[in-house]
């Protein structure tokens, strides 16, 4: 029997199994570690190791070998939030740490700190306490720190294996080495503990929530099953109190010192490659962010460097870092994200920078965009000197250390996974397992309306040309900040192109607030994320109808999951005139529920401005639903929770507003779970067609 894309597209998990990712490169660039399963339809993740000298590629763990059953692990809940926070749907090793030349690689699975000691070949299951967390060798190799509920601990990785406590504390709030959910969801740092150069300290991160309002997560079709309490902290709440201080394994405590109540975010931490530690911290408003560099023997903190911004200041991943002695940055000045070099522009403003993906001595490697549809690999070398490292079309990514530097480039033919190590004398490809998907999108792209509007419209594969008949129009957004659909690869278009396949002529628009198109495009939704989107979202359609005169803008249908849900229920309920049906997927209805940096962010603080996340709420448009509305929510969702959906239909409902509802028992704000991937897309189908009154593509 065929394969359906549906049901390939799940038991693949969106084609992600099999591809080589999660990249590190030793400071000498002699090698490289990557993880990937062996198959595109396995999940277990193995670790594997790149001899850049030679070629070869030896997997250094395989989770089929080290546990009884890799498919079910027990895992603790820290794992569990961290695999959430990362979107991760991958099982076997997920993530790894190794000493600065990957001689030694820790990881964690079911519980428990493995060691895998690249010389010697062997992989040991390190003496740890149960429910061991983000294992992570120190530098000189010889121990490995990691979380244990809220406890910090190190393990000698020598024979003795003696396992220290290196600091706790009592009480159910307090947790060491852990980052807390604001710093892992929106501020792009998953660690909470750092080794020292010399391996006998490290600077660890103290989260107390006591004060942050308890969420419940409860299972309703389990009813046996108490609800699971969250420290969630909802936009205009408390924050989860987080320190620092610097420990010893000697078993010294030394606290860190900056003002927490000007800046309460500690947004970036590293040691290496400084002698002493650095730190940013931001303020509640996001207006601020101060990079201090920190007394490891006193706890005192100096100043380095300042930015600030009217709006707010983007935190760019890698950054701050070091060039030698010179301070990398990365800040928004004038029509550009500008990489700075000691305060000074380094890069022009045909660029918008990224991310910085390394620095050393003699060169910063970043990524930047001179097309909002591609990513980018830059070289900035110590004399100033830009120059583009990828010479080919794609959204590209990197890891780079000691001259070596791993491509991973998506494009819109080639494999998903085209990865190749580029060293100073050759180029060495790593394959990826990725199964083929039985559809190629085909997606034409174009630049509309008087906003430069970047879009993509997708018809069916099979179709027969411009002189065929008039097509339904589906919009497929994401519209928020911080991510992007019309990018020059094949991936974001693949169940595009299958609800293209069944009839209807796919239409995304990346608007206003999306990346890389400059600092006043991403400020143009301060204060209000609801019609400046939307706005966009017209415009381009009305733009592409002349375009492409088959679109039929009689019968207009949107969905979209997460910001993409929100703006397709506001699609129907702000603008029937133009939008005929919509499928919201883990909607945000009201701002107020969602959490304080991400919201805060765009909408200021609701105390000081209440009316900002008035006109944003969905639940104040409840009564003027007149279209058909498919809300799905997730029930275990902890980011955005099933009270967005349900006090809509809740609002809908008592205004009389007829409605659709689909809660998914266990299901979080990913759909990895087969059956619920693939049966999503054709309720989704069935829906667009019933509410539409269309019949299936013969």
């Amino acid at each position: 029997m065929t394969e359906s894309f549906p049901r390939q597209h799940a038991r693949t998990r969106g084609f992600t199994l099999g591809a080589p990712r999660s990249f590190a490169v030793s400071d000498d660039g002699c090698r490289v570690a990557f993880l990937r399963s062996m198959a595109g339809d396995d999940p277990v993740n193995r670790l594997w190791l790149l001899d850049t000298s030679t070629g070869e590629q030896l997997v250094a763990a395989d989770p089929v070998e080290l546990l009884a059953d890799p498919g079910e692990e027990n895992l603790p809940p820290a794992e569990r939030a961290r695999r959430e926070r990362a979107r991760e749907s991958g099982g076997g090793i997920v993530a790894y740490a190794g000493d600065p030349g990957l001689t030694r690689i820790a990881f964690a699975l079911d519980g428990r700190a493995f060691l895998a000691d690249v010389a010697g070949g062997s992989v040991e299951s390190l003496p740890t306490m149960p429910g061991a967390f983000d294992p992570r060798p120190s530098p000189d190799g010889q121990r490995v720190a990691y979380v244990s509920g809220s406890s910090l601990r190190v393990v000698d990785a020598a024979a003795d294996g003696l396992d220290l406590l290196v600091i706790d504390e009592p009480g159910d709030t307090v947790s060491w080495g852990s980052a807390e959910f604001i710093a892992a969801e929106e501020m792009g740092r998953s660690r909470g503990f750092w080794w020292s150069p010399d391996s006998q300290r490290l600077l660890v991160a103290r989260v107390d929530t006591a004060e942050v309002p308890i969420w419940h997560i409860a299972s309703p079709a389990d009813p046996a099953t108490a609800p699971v309490p969250m420290a969630y902290p909802a936009a205009g709440t408390v924050n989860a109190d987080v320190s620092l201080a610097v420990v010893g394994i000697d078993g010294s405590c030394i606290d860190v010192a900056w003002d927490r109540d000007a800046c309460e975010y500690l947004a970036r931490a590293a040691w290496a490659p400084r002698s002493n530690p650095v730190i940013a911290v931001q303020s509640r408003d996001q207006r601020t962010v101060v990079i201090l560099e920190v007394n490891p023997d006193t706890g005192a903190t100096t100043e380095i460097a300042r930015q600030t911004d009217e709006h707010w200041v983007e935190l760019v991943p890698g950054t701050p870092t070091w060039m030698g002695q010179r301070l990398v940055t990365a800040e928004d000045r004038g029509s550009a994200r500008r990489l700075l070099i000691d305060g000074a522009d380094a890069t022009p403003d045909t660029i918008q920078v990224r991310s910085v993906v390394s620095a050393d001595e003699n060169r910063v490697v970043f990524t930047a965009s001179d097309d909002p549809t591609e990513t980018h690999i830059w070289q900035l070398d110590v004399e100033g000197k830009l120059g583009r490292l990828s010479d080919r079309a794609g959204v590209h990514s990197a890891v780079a250390a000691g001259g070596t530097v791993v491509v991973v480039r998506a494009a819109g033919t080639d494999r998903e996974a085209a990865v190749e190590v580029v060293t100073p004398t050759e180029r060495i490809p790593i394959t990826s397992s990725a199964a083929t998907p039985l559809l190629s999108p085909s997606p034409r792209f174009s630049v509309v309306a008087s906003r430069e509007l970047c879009t993509a419209v997708l018809y069916p594969s099979d179709d027969e040309g411009a002189d065929g008949d008039s097509l339904p129009v589906l919009l497929d957004p994401y519209g928020g900040p911080h991510a992007q659909r019309v990018l020059q690869a094949r991936s974001p278009f693949l169940v595009s192109q299958w609800f293209a396949n069944q009839g209807f002529a796919v239409v995304i628009t990346d608007g206003r607030g999306t990346p890389a198109r400059g600092p006043a495009w991403e400020r143009a939704v301060a204060g209000n994320l609801a019609h400046p989107v939307l706005e966009d979202q017209i415009d381009a359609l009305d733009a592409l109808a002349e375009q492409h005169p088959r679109l039929d803008l009689g019968q207009v249908a949107v969905r979209g999951w997460s910001f993409g849900g929100y703006l397709a229920a506001l699609a129907v309920l702000a603008r029937p005139d133009r939008f005929h049906a919509a499928i919201a997927g883990a909607p945000v209805t009201d701002w107020r529920l969602y959490d304080t940096h991400y919201t805060e962010r765009y909408l200021g603080h609701p105390d000081q401005n209440l009316e900002a996340y008035t006109r944003t709420s969905l639940l104040e448009l409840a009564g003027d639903l007149t279209r058909p509305l498919l809300l799905i929510c997730g029930l275990a969702d902890d980011n955005v929770f099933a009270a967005h959906t349900l006090q809509l239909s809740q609002a809908l409902f008592e205004a009389g507003r007829p409605h659709q509802v689909l809660p998914l028992p266990g299901v979080t704000h990913m759909t990895p779970q087969e059956q619920v991937a693939e049966n999503l897309l054709l309720l989704q189908r069935a829906f667009l067609f019933d509410s539409l009154g269309l019949h299936p593509p013969q």
